[in-house]
């Protein structure tokens, strides 16, 4: 079995189908158990007092945003190597959610900022490369759009997902590649000894697992809605033809 079956666009459909009532469940549990738990049960911060828990909407969507990109990215490499539909047009359903989950980062972040700052927004390395990353999720939704032909789309598409990837990559890393700017240092990190305490962390997981899942459940069902468009666009060139 190879996960190249899966670039088969009845198979990809055939296997995710069944499992999309159980992603979206599990996201919508993990979503409403982490909030719930985060907004409700954890204790206002000695510094920042309760607008710390707005930290549960801001590191998740800021999370995912970043990441859409990068499996964005995976899928236009493998679009424009393999040639394989599925990942094109999977790339092309995580848009939307992924500038969706920008929009909610920017906005939850200038909330929270404007207490802690003093200003909604400043022009912080990481907040600037932030909303380039947005940016170039208009741009790439607009090339999509502007463009008849599919797999031409699919191409220009798939290079400006390859330059954007740096953008992703400053706002995933500006903090450590610059000193300077108000935004503090990753809360969560793998090779971190120190992450935020565990009061906190535990709802934040879960939040964030919901997330992930939505994301998840998102993407596999636009890119079967994407998959449909696109035998409904062949067969009605099919009939005119005929």
């Amino acid at each position: 079995m190879s996960i190249w079956q899966y670039a088969n666009p009845k198979k990809f459909m055939d296997t995710t189908g069944p499992l999309l009532p159980w992603i979206g469940g599990a996201s919508l549990l993990c979503i409403v158990t982490g909030l719930v738990w985060g907004f409700f049960f954890t204790p206002d911060d000695y510094r920042q007092g309760s607008t710390v828990k707005i930290i549960y909407l801001h590191v998740p969507s800021a999370l995912m945003a970043i990441n859409a990109w990068f499996m964005m990215l995976v899928a236009s490499l493998i679009w424009l190597i393999r040639r394989h539909h599925v990942s094109a047009l999977a790339a092309k359903a995580a848009a939307p959610v992924g500038a969706t989950m920008t929009v909610i980062a920017l906005l939850t972040g200038a909330i929270w900022g404007q207490p802690m700052w003093g200003t909604w927004w400043a022009w912080d390395p990481r907040l600037t490369s932030f909303l380039v990353l947005f940016l170039f999720y208009l741009g790439y939704m607009a090339l999509w759009a502007a463009i008849e032909n599919d797999d031409t789309a699919a191409d220009l598409t798939s290079i400006l997902c390859l330059v954007g990837s740096v953008f992703a990559v400053l706002s995933r890393y500006a903090v450590n590649f610059w000193n300077q700017g108000l935004h503090q240092g990753a809360s969560l990190s793998l090779d971190k000894e120190e992450n935020v305490a565990d009061v906190f962390y535990h709802p934040l997981l879960v939040s964030i697992a919901g997330f992930v899942l939505l994301f998840i459940f998102l993407v596999f069902l636009g890119t079967h809605t994407e998959i449909r468009a696109r035998r409904m666009r062949a067969l009605l060139a099919r009939e005119r033809m005929v």
